[in-house]
């Protein structure tokens, strides 16, 4: 054990040198300021790992015991704080990258998700007068030209970006996101860097294979870097979505818009997780929720085109002139599109869990690429036990228990977990932390566990598999009985939904009292028929 941790760290160092090397090979550009932060985070790696190696795995104590367990505890959050004060140092990519870390609940140790979880809210701000500055080179103006006044505390601090509230020179309130000075410099180096060190830290750690991470970073962020790419995302979003009155996306100014600099029309509103703001404005959760379940089932489900980074920060309501409840939907740097065939699997697989049907999950998942894991990956999408999948998600409503056995089982789990991860589809790794993220939303509401959220999906799912069998239908009356397959099923669920209305109603709780039989009915979603095989 001694040997092979002292080889590993040797070997850490030894590689740190080599890409070191390799940058200058290639004639790539590490400055002096890059060459430090590469540096400084081969260091903290190198710490955290001569950390573990020291307190844990030398200790000499037994795994599982009480004492091991404080000291695994110990480590894991020495770790934790050391990777939060790289990524403050670092910022830009290196936040990121935290912040996807402080939303993994049950993937990484508890310890590192508390405290990165502190990027979400808390990520380090640039000075005003730097963004100023960026923004008069990016527009070719002066800043005083175009902006009268900008609120000096930003609206939001994010790892690329902050956003203030400004008023023009000509009377408009707008959302200026101005992109952190040094993030396009070094963003070349700091993938790299992480790319090498997630490799190093799935090798000397291999329960933790997070290189799916690294990968994903690397293609998206990009992407992310160039808001007129954003920019051009929020038009299309809004219009794909003008049936939803109540969805608010914020207009773009084009002529005060580059790759660096986004200038949007200014909404107020308050975060979605919030429940003192919905609380003072009379807004019900529940109708909260259902209006994000609606969203974004239609967007996985329907769509195929998703936004992928859903934090409070990102999700905004209010109530509207009219006293109306509207959603403003932020930040629109980052969609992932789902390609038909995975849409189709995907919501043939969702059906399967609502259902309870074991052969379809089976049959989907193997579509899907993780085979025998298909029921461990059931588990993760729906964020629910095996038992409660295979009992019913309508029989049985999530509980602490239940969230309690969730959390054994995935640190026993740990090492399947990772090979899911990268067995999926990369799409899906975007899906399953907005399917995290969206249950934390419900945890903060009060409204985990709705059974209005589950037959919400179920519709953009029944939608879904039926469309695709009426695209592969040739003859016309195989479509119309396909439409009225679809429209059949869809009324089954319309009328069990106004039956739960009525029945969680005063006067429905009354009759359930008298009529013992109110409650005998079955629920469509307990069906295996309505799963249409591809």
């Amino acid at each position: 054990m001694h040997r092979r941790g002292l080889l590993k760290l040797v070997a850490t160092a030894g590689v740190a040198g080599s890409v070191y090397a390799s940058l200058r090979a290639n004639d790539w550009d590490l400055h002096a300021i890059g060459l430090v932060r590469f540096g400084r985070a081969a260091i903290t790696v190198g710490q955290i790992s001569w950390d573990y190696q020291r307190s844990l795995y030398w200790s000499g104590l037994a795994a599982g015991t009480a004492e091991y367990d404080r000291l695994k505890s110990e480590v894991h959050q020495r770790g934790a704080d050391r990777l939060l004060r790289l990524c403050c140092a670092n910022r830009g990519c290196f936040i990121k990258v935290g912040q996807h870390l402080g939303a993994l609940d049950y993937l990484i140790p508890a310890e590192y998700v508390r405290t990165l979880r502190i990027l979400h809210s808390r990520a380090p701000q640039t000075p005003l007068h730097e963004l100023l500055a960026l923004l008069s080179t990016e527009l070719g103006v002066k800043a005083s030209d175009v902006v009268a006044e900008v609120d000096p505390e930003p609206l939001g601090t994010a790892s690329l970006a902050q956003v203030h509230r400004a008023r023009l020179t000509d009377g408009s309130t707008v959302a200026l996101k101005i992109q952190h000075p040094t993030v396009l410099a070094n963003s070349f180096v700091d993938m790299k860097t992480m790319e090498v060190l997630v490799r190093l830290v799935s090798w000397v750690f291999p329960d933790f294979e997070l290189m799916w991470l690294a990968e994903e970073t690397k293609k998206n962020l990009p992407r992310e870097l160039d808001f007129s790419q954003e920019a051009k995302n929020a038009e299309r979003v809004a219009d794909m979505f003008k049936h939803f009155a109540w969805l608010r996306v914020p207009k773009v100014r084009w002529d005060l818009t580059t790759s660096r600099v986004l200038t949007m029309e200014y909404c107020d509103g308050g975060q979605v997780n919030d429940p003192d703001y919905l609380h003072t404005h009379g807004i019900s959760p529940r109708e909260v929720s259902q209006k994000l379940g609606k969203l974004y089932s239609e967007m996985i489900f329907e769509k195929g085109y998703i936004h992928c980074d859903p934090h409070p920060g990102n999700l905004l309501v209010r109530k509207n002139d009219g006293g109306n409840v509207e959603i403003v939907l932020l930040d629109h740097g980052l969609y992932t599109t789902l390609p038909d065939k995975l849409r189709w699997s995907y919501s043939r697989f969702w059906l399967s869990i609502l259902s309870g049907d074991l052969v379809s999950m089976e049959r989907e998942g193997s579509r899907l690429g993780v085979g025998r894991l298909y029921g461990l990956l059931a588990c993760m999408v729906a964020g629910r036990s095996w038992q409660a999948i295979t009992t019913g998600l309508d029989k049985q409503k999530l509980t602490e228990a239940e969230e309690g056995t969730i959390k054994e089982e995935v640190s026993r789990y740990l090492p399947e977990i990772a090979a899911v991860l990268n067995k999926v589809p990369r799409e899906l790794l975007l899906i399953f932390k907005t399917n995290d993220l969206l249950r934390g939303i419900d945890y903060s509401l009060g409204t985990k566990g709705s059974m209005t959220s589950l037959l919400t999906m179920c519709e953009c799912c029944v939608r879904s598999v039926y469309g695709e069998r009426y695209q592969r239908c040739e003859s016309t009356p195989g479509r119309l009985a396909v439409l009225a397959t679809q429209h059949w099923t869809l009324l089954k669920i319309k009328i069990y939904e106004v039956y739960l209305r009525v029945l969680h109603s005063p006067l429905g709780q009354r009759m359930a009292e008298l009529w013992s039989g109110w409650g005998s009915v079955r629920s469509p979603l307990y069906q295996p028929a309505v799963i249409p095989e591809a």
